[in-house]
């Protein structure tokens, strides 16, 4: 189910890049003039030019940094003032979790965003569909959630958040308004492809790791630690680590938090409610 071309809601503001950017334009610029100029330096070019290699390498590791470009990491000042949180579930739709964790939202009145594989998305597409249905917020996470996606160029990032875009318009009617990279992974060119979308990169406050840590408590002692209004969470009920029981983490870790949501005066929302006009976007 894939519509014709990548649906941009409106035009996109013109891209400026961040200043690290900036700084490795003119790095190496200035590295290629040395060498040209005085040949005998060019290792000492060679050195600024792996040096800020490696800073962006380590940039674009950190799944939380500014540095590459605009990244959300906790609601704006407004929302956190209602005293709202996002909860926000990764690696979905999957048949056998997502409904489980839809049931837990709802018996606690608690929206959250799942951040959708958009190849799945396509697999599962009433199950997509029946996430918006029962109050909750389905976002672009890649058409396929590629293991080399921080590796990609502009034309592979265009291909692979363009195709999510499409596939998810088509199922939902709409088109996503946010974005999270695999794994939060990227590189200085996922934001200029970003903005031509016009999709906002969204990272987390803190994340439960519950898809390798198999101790539901352990997740849950993590995303409850300084739990605070604002704070974004990040769980999954795609590629969901699976506790003793056998059951995935995700569904026996929820209960607990969503209850210490309660017991804080805490109000899970959706991203898009969050980030409405007029709370302070």
């Amino acid at each position: 189910m894939t519509a014709p071309s990548s649906p941009v809601p409106h035009p996109a503001a013109p891209w400026k890049a961040p200043l690290l950017v900036k700084a490795s334009i003119g790095c190496h610029l200035g590295a290629g003039a040395l060498a040209a100029a005085v040949p005998a330096l060019w290792p000492w070019a060679f050195g600024a030019l792996l040096a800020n290699h490696a800073v962006l390498s380590f940039t674009g590791l950190w799944p939380r940094s500014t540095w590459l470009g605009d990244n959300l990491l906790r609601l704006p000042a407004a929302s956190a003032a209602r005293r709202e949180v996002s909860l926000t579930i990764d690696d979905g739709p999957d048949p056998e979790v997502t409904p489980a964790v839809l049931d837990l939202l709802d018996a606690h009145s608690a929206r959250a965003t799942f951040f959708c594989i958009a190849r799945h998305a396509e697999r599962h597409s009433a199950l997509c569909r029946e996430i918006e249905r029962r109050g909750h917020s389905v976002q672009n996470h890649s058409y396929q959630h590629r293991h080399d996606f921080s590796l990609l160029g502009l034309r592979g990032f265009a291909r692979e958040i363009g195709q999510a875009q499409d596939t998810l318009a088509g199922i939902l009617g709409h088109a996503p308004r946010f974005f999270r990279a695999p794994a939060g992974l990227r590189n200085p060119f996922l934001d200029p492809v970003l903005n031509r979308l016009d999709l906002q990169l969204v990272s987390w406050t803190r994340r439960g790791f519950d898809t390798v840590r198999h101790e539901p408590e352990r997740v849950l002692a993590r995303l409850s630690r300084s739990l605070a209004a604002g704070d974004i969470l990040l769980l999954h009920d795609g590629n969901a680590a699976r506790a003793s029981s056998g059951r995935p983490v995700v569904l026996d870790v929820l209960p607990g938090l969503l209850q210490r949501f309660e017991h804080a005066g805490l109000r899970a929302v959706t991203l898009p409610e969050a980030m409405a006009p007029g709370t302070g976007r």
